[in-house]
């Protein structure tokens, strides 16, 4: 069910003027934007294209977070715990400055571009992607200078004298991550996420392992995991640059470029929620390093990164999922079965392996990263419970609010999150440590997915749940029954990290066929990604349980 018209604005699209304009007659930038074509696709073509790019993307984030794994596996083993949690907080003022050196304008190309190409304006698709690139080389230019002259000012507060020398190098990463972010965008704008998995997920962390790695050996310290992180961030950007300026989508038509306020109409509000969502993503590095020590910083970051690989599968629909709405975002009932296909898709398989992470968190901390991180594993448990709120909201970062066009709200619901992390993070961390930044963190998450259920319902009359979901969560309960026998039983960690994610999606596998999880329709978009065997064993098997109901 999609929701009945909404009698409270015709038509069901209402831009973020109208949220300031109670009589909707202020036109919003997407309003004048008209997306009415009829050349949206369907909802066949939109599935598959989802799935297809989907898949793309996931081996991408799986060979990302293998690398990353890697690297910081590889990082922790040759400095210590205190080398490590420098970098860590030398990244995140890189994280959280580099939001003003991209100002959210990134996030205008995948918004804007598939709407111009939908209508067959690869003029404006090119002119409105040079727009953005050129704003973001002088803001991020400017805010390199900044960050280069405040370095001692950040070592003092933290008092860590090694941090000013780390920040100046990092400081010449700030115009390169604004290029990446845009290059990121780009791909997404025109549907080829390819490029996206050569560039972000193969040669940037290849090549950033193999020079973090050669840099410690010389003994270089901390000068060496930082110098690994900027020459594979430099390498990864000349292969995409090469990559763009050969597609043939943005070719094509004169250029015309969008008006400069319409970007930042849109850009802005999403640039002030990158500032609020990168400081929130920080925040508990912050807070942990004021009232405890670097080692438990470094600690914490290990736990967080565990928990974080959770995200893979929604992460791998996002960058096709927000081209997808924005194009279609004036058909509510279009709009609706994307969301809830993504929604049921991304739950679906982030689900078991929530399960794995969270009763196998101790056991994989101790063999991956050595067992005095094993105090992290209460972290992974609040985590993986506050991420399973986000994705079922449309994700931690608002894509579906973004594609909607609703870039104010994305702002509103990331000052949430961020006031409540804050306030929740200063008053469990004195008391609990790292578990207090955690359970913060989770409780800030569920804060802000269901004000984001609750907007996209109030201003659109969707939402994601659906009796397919359900047998999602149904399907779920056995599996991480199971997975605690295995953990509560088994006494040798080395089986239980073996035997833990073969009981758990196994079991997933048999309650989910009992139960219908997977749909007909589910089998047919299968059949485009997955090789031939593969998809007619998933329709053999789907057929099956459906003779034996």
């Amino acid at each position: 069910m999609t929701g009945a018209p909404d009698d409270r604005h015709p038509g069901g699209d209402v831009g973020d003027d109208a949220l300031s304009d109670p009589s909707g007659t202020e036109p919003s930038v997407e309003t004048r934007e008209d997306t009415t074509d009829t050349s949206v696709q369907s909802s066949k073509v939109a599935e598959e294209t989802m799935a297809q790019q989907g898949t793309i993307t996931f081996v991408g984030e799986i060979l990302k977070k293998a690398f990353g794994f890697l690297v910081v596996a590889m990082i922790t083993r040759l400095v210590s715990p205190g080398v490590y949690g420098l970098f860590v907080l030398a990244t995140a003022v890189l994280h959280l400055t580099q939001v003003f050196a991209s100002a959210g304008l990134h996030r205008a190309i995948d918004y804007f571009v598939p709407q111009y190409l939908d209508r067959g304006e690869p003029g404006k698709a090119r002119g409105v992607t040079l727009q953005v690139f050129a704003l973001l080389l002088c803001t991020s230019v400017a805010t390199s200078v900044a960050m280069y002259l405040s370095a001692d000012v950040f070592a003092s507060v933290f008092d860590e004298p090694g941090l000013a020398t780390a920040l100046r190098m990092l400081a010449v990463a700030l115009p390169l991550l604004a290029v990446f972010n845009g290059l990121m965008a780009s791909y997404g704008g025109i549907k080829q996420l390819r490029y996206r998995v050569y560039v972000r997920d193969l040669v940037r962390p290849t090549v950033r392992l193999v020079a973090t790695l050669a840099l410690l050996l010389a003994g270089f310290g901390l000068l060496g995991v930082v110098g690994g992180y900027v020459v594979g961030l430099a390498v990864a950007i000349s292969l995409g640059i090469v990559l763009l300026v050969r597609q043939d989508a943005l070719r094509g038509g004169t250029v015309s470029f969008t008006p400069t306020r319409d970007v930042l109409r849109y850009g802005v509000p999403l640039a002030l929620a990158g500032v609020i969502y990168v400081v929130m993503g920080q925040v508990d590095y912050f807070v942990v390093g004021y009232f405890r020590t670097s080692e438990d910083v470094g600690i914490y970051r290990i736990g967080y990164m565990l928990a974080a690989n959770l995200l893979v599968f929604f992460s791998s629909l996002a960058p096709v999922f927000k081209p997808l709405i924005a194009e279609a975002r004036t058909d509510r009932a279009t709009v609706s079965e994307r969301y809830r296909t993504a929604t049921r898709w991304a739950l679906g398989l982030s689900l078991p392996f929530a399960a794995i992470l969270a009763l196998g968190a101790e056991t994989y901390l101790a063999l991956v990263f050595t067992p005095q991180y094993t105090v992290a594993s209460g972290v992974v448990l609040a985590l993986v419970a506050g991420y399973l709120v986000s994705v079922t909201a449309g994700g931690p970062d608002g894509a579906l609010l973004q594609g909607l066009g609703y870039s104010r709200l994305v702002f509103v619901n990331t000052g949430l999150l961020l006031v409540a992390n804050v306030a929740f993070s200063v008053t469990l961390v004195p008391r609990y440590g790292i578990l207090g930044a955690g359970v913060g963190t989770a409780l800030a998450l569920t804060l802000s997915g269901i004000a984001a259920l609750a907007e996209v319902y109030y201003f659109k009359g969707i939402h994601p749940f659906t009796t397919e979901l359900g047998a999602v969560v149904l399907a779920w309960l056995p599996a991480v029954a199971a997975g605690w026998v295995v953990v509560a039983v088994v006494p040798e960690p080395i089986v239980v990290a073996l035997a833990l994610p073969v009981v758990v999606l196994v079991t997933y596998a048999l309650a989910g066929r009992a139960l219908g999880v997977l749909t007909p329709r589910d089998v047919e978009i299968a059949e485009t990604v997955l090789p031939n065997r593969v998809a007619s064993r998933v329709r053999s098997h789907v057929e099956t349980g459906a003779s034996d109901d």
